[in-house]
């Protein structure tokens, strides 16, 4: 429940705009917008048009963060149980349910608006699915229904660089769903690690978490096995021909040492690898991201008058 210091909580504008920034998730919403980004970049060979990039960003990532301020609010009485959440803006009283929910609303509102008129129908179509996916199905639903809660539900999570693709393109192509099943995949691996870690706090609060329902052991070797899976769905895009040699070298060290996280943690674990490997699978993430963009542009740097006349 919300704490009673709501009752004498008089922020200064300063913090009232970080007690809603921290609603958002913001650096939940900033991996989403990341990605759709990429999808943006790998959508066409040239420049985003600028149109597609400000107004695709912004619009994402406003709805982005209006799933997120939702998920905080279905889940506040959850959050004030668990020592990773119980310092949220809702938890600690320093926003009330019907702030945020104005807040929430706004915000995806807004975000609705800027993607219908702004980018193209197919791209908010689809943004407001993922949200309703991950605040409404998932969060509502799923989260308290099954231990496969986080793989169904990842399907919310891995829509951004689908989203940025169909705001450049209009359309949702094979390599859009290629980008889409790398995070589809890398999700289940990632949140368990953090569940192995926090199966206690995710017992305690009722959510069947898979190493709640099925135990450490059993969620391990499912971690491990995502992680095998998501060394080969990482070459997808080498061998549909989206990218090249630069990112194929890079999938396979960053899917390597990810591989390397799983088998430990599987064969020997020791307190706190489960933390580690969840903060390695978030660099894992970017960093593959990256290699997807820098490899995209490539040509164009190696031909530019810099490097043409060395």
């Amino acid at each position: 429940m919300p704490s009673s210091s709501s009752a004498v909580y008089q922020p200064t504008l300063s913090q009232r705009i970080t007690d809603y920034y921290e609603l958002c998730k913001p650096r939940v919403v900033l991996l989403i917008v990341f990605t759709a980004i990429v999808g943006m970049f790998l959508a066409t060979p040239g420049m985003v048009p600028i149109g597609a990039l400000v107004f695709g960003t912004l619009g994402i990532g406003l709805m982005a963060a209006s799933a997120a301020a939702v998920n905080q609010m279905i889940d506040v009485q959850a959050d004030a149980r668990m020592k990773r959440t119980r310092k949220r803006p809702l938890v600690t009283g320093h926003l009330d349910t019907r702030r945020s929910a104005i807040f929430a609303f706004a915000i995806g509102v807004a975000g609705m608006a800027i993607l219908l008129t702004l980018v193209n129908a197919l791209t908010a179509w689809l943004t407001l699915f993922a949200l309703v996916g991950y605040a409404g199905i998932y969060t509502l639903y799923l989260k308290r229904a099954t231990p496969q809660n986080i793989v169904i539900g990842g399907a919310a999570g891995a829509a951004p660089p689908v989203l940025g693709w169909a705001a450049v393109t209009g359309s949702v192509t094979t390599n859009s769903l290629i980008l889409f099943l790398i995070i589809f995949i890398w999700t289940p691996p990632h949140f368990w690690a953090l569940a192995i870690d926090r199966a206690k706090e995710y017992a305690e609060v009722d959510i069947p978490m898979l190493p709640v329902t099925h135990g450490i052991e059993h969620t391990r070797t499912q971690i491990l096995i995502y992680t095998v899976i998501l060394f080969a769905v990482s070459l997808l895009p080498f061998f549909s021909g989206m990218s090249g040699w630069l990112y194929l070298v890079a999938a396979v060290a960053l899917s390597g040492w990810f591989l390397v996280y799983a088998a430990r943690l599987k064969w020997r674990p020791k307190p706190g690898l489960g933390m580690k490997t969840f903060g390695y699978s978030i660099v894992y993430l970017m960093a593959l991201f990256t290699a997807l963009l820098v490899d995209h542009y490539m040509p164009v740097i190696t031909g530019s008058p810099i490097f043409s006349g060395l």
